[in-house]
């Protein structure tokens, strides 16, 4: 039986979004009788000092963690070594343990590491599949990466070489997919399957019956909450000018739940103006998520408009599951500007417009009503499109289409392909 082998920097038992992601699509094909391998690091997100073990088998799943260096995410340079040692222990390892006809998947941390992946598909007469989570070399310019900046065009070109020679490239939305067809990508070799949430784990619950609203002291308020990932990608200074706008305002609490590059900043922010009305809290365990996504009242989202089309924010499905309705502060055409409009589910301010975040919250406030019907209506769109058991499916179906090596120049019924 051929092989299937995805690469990425992190894997169960490590619990950051692309590994959980990864270990729910690994897990689901080994229960399903693939055989599957997963070429990873020894290393946990958030903990450099941890060392998993470098072999064992975990429900059907072959894991192979390669060695790499253990400087985590602190500085640059140490980032850059980590990626650095993981490409030629995962080069290897990936140049042993495939063979022809095996299907390697490879999904975007660290960047670029479906270059190292085509070459040895390549060499190895496997099939080559793109997971893309999120757009590099773009995103790096974007941020004003600067060593990104001198060295982009060729490091676009060492993707935009993995991108052609793939069967298929799996992206997570249509301004992605418009992206990659930018690139020249034929829109045969494309097929859009959204990030999910389990909806089992993470279902509606009311805010009375939520025993962390009375842990955290919010039963009586009105919660504006952030969940998750505080980094660079996103835009804080808006909510944090909405928050001081309405200090005086004794219903209304600000939540932020996560951390990130710019948690830092939002503290030393809301410290600097004496906002009394702003509560921090650190990540939420996986088993917690129904409890934490249910304390806002309104989730807000946010992404800068430069980066639309190349990170699609995963939070968006935790908080359809939670049934919440939504504010998002960004591209007003934007993947999530689009979603909640098509889904009737939350509405988007572009950054900057304090006083149009301000009439939002305000008006959710006040109406009961509109708020859980928006609540519902994302609850509706998440089991209708986004969840986990759905898309599930799709990469069973597409995983099987590698597999019979279908031609990529035909345009299935698939509904998630690219036009």
């Amino acid at each position: 039986m051929n092989k299937i082998i995805f690469i990425n920097r992190y894997f169960y038992p490590d619990h950051s979004a692309t590994s959980q992601l990864l270990s729910d699509l690994a897990f689901d094909l080994g229960a399903n009788g693939a055989n599957v391998c997963v070429i990873t690091s020894r290393q946990v997100y958030d903990d450099p000092a941890a060392e998993l073990r470098a072999t064992e088998t975990v429900h059907g799943v072959k894991i192979i963690r390669v060695w790499t260096a253990r400087f985590g995410r602190q500085h640059l340079w140490g980032r850059a070594l980590d990626y650095l040692t993981f490409y030629f222990t995962a080069a290897w390892q990936l140049a042993i343990t495939a063979a022809r006809g095996d299907t390697i998947v490879a999904k975007t941390d660290p960047p670029l590491i479906s270059v190292v992946a085509a070459i040895v598909a390549r060499l190895r007469g496997a099939i080559l599949i793109n997971w893309v989570q999120d757009m590099f070399p773009e995103v790096a310019s974007a941020l004003n990466v600067k060593v990104v900046a001198m060295l982009g065009p060729l490091l676009l070109a060492a993707r935009n070489f993995s991108l052609r020679v793939a069967r298929f490239n799996v992206v997570l939305g249509e301004r992605m997919a418009q992206r990659v067809i930018a690139q020249g990508i034929a829109p045969g070799r494309i097929r859009i399957i959204h990030n999910w949430s389990d909806g089992g784990d993470i279902e509606p619950i009311e805010a009375e019956a939520n025993p962390l609203r009375k842990e955290w002291e919010l039963q009586d308020k009105f919660v504006v909450g952030y969940s998750g990932n505080m980094g660079r990608a996103h835009e804080f200074a808006t909510l944090v000018d909405a928050a001081a706008a309405l200090a005086q305002d004794p219903r209304i609490i600000f939540l932020f739940i996560g951390g990130g590059a710019q948690r830092e900043w939002i503290e030393a922010e809301v410290r600097r103006r004496g906002l009394r009305n702003v509560v921090f809290k650190p990540y939420q365990p996986r088993d917690q998520l129904t409890l934490s996504f249910g304390v806002p009242d309104v989730h807000v989202i946010t992404l800068l408009p430069e980066l639309e089309g190349l990170i699609v924010p995963s939070k968006f499905y935790g908080i359809a599951a939670a049934g919440r309705p939504m504010l998002n502060i960004g591209d007003t055409e934007g993947e999530i500007a689009t979603l909640l409009k098509t889904e009737s589910c939350g509405y988007t301010r572009p950054i900057g417009d304090v006083s149009g975040v301000v009439d939002v919250l305000q008006a959710m406030l006040n109406d009961d009503e509109s708020r859980r019907r928006m609540g519902a209506n994302a609850r509706g769109a998440f089991e209708r499109r986004f969840d986990k058991k759905l898309a599930l499916v799709e990469w069973r179906q597409l995983l099987g289409i590698g597999v019979a090596a279908a031609s990529p120049g035909k345009q299935d019924p698939h509904r998630g392909s690219a036009s």
